[in-house]
Parts: structure tokens; C-alpha cells; sequence
């Protein structure tokens, strides 16, 4: 239960993080910036896994970054798919 809202937790901190780096204005909703985050952390951690610095159930350096990078890349996806027009 613990690692499940650190995992949340830390989506929250990559979302918010890569929609902060990220210029130009975001019309996503804190749920989206969540599951941004969320994917976001996962990409990282598999990265992280392969090449050998890390693994899915612990934040590093590396995963991190990788998950910001990733989350930075798919926002403009997230906009796309929630979009109202």
C-alpha cells in the first residue's frame, strides 16, 4: 500500500515538475497531469532497468530524469486525447 502512494506520490512530482519545464501553456487538468506523471514514472523506471541503474520499485537519478524527459514529451499527447474542441 505504501509503495502504491509513493508511486502516486512521485507521479504528482514529475507531472507538476514537467509541466512547469515545459513552455507554453497546458489545459490539463490535475487527474491528466497525474497520469501523465504516472506513465511518466513508469518509462523511467523500465529505462532505469535497462540499463542497470535502477528498478521499478525505487526512484534514482537517472530513472528520474528519464521520467520528466518522458513526461515533458507526452503532454502535448494528453492534450490531445483531453482536449474538448
Amino acid at each position: 500500500m505504501i509503495q502504491i502512494l509513493g508511486f502516486i506520490l512521485i507521479g504528482v512530482v514529475i507531472g507538476v515538475l514537467a509541466r512547469l519545464l515545459r513552455p507554453g501553456k497546458q489545459s490539463l487538468s490535475m487527474m491528466a497531469t497525474v497520469g501523465v506523471g504516472l506513465v511518466s514514472a513508469l518509462i523511467g523506471g523500465i529505462v532505469a532497468s535497462l540499463i542497470g541503474t535502477g528498478s521499478l520499485d525505487e526512484i534514482n537519478f537517472i530513472g528520474f530524469v528519464v521520467a520528466v524527459i518522458a513526461a515533458i514529451v507526452i503532454i502535448p499527447v494528453a492534450e490531445g486525447i483531453t482536449s474538448k474542441k
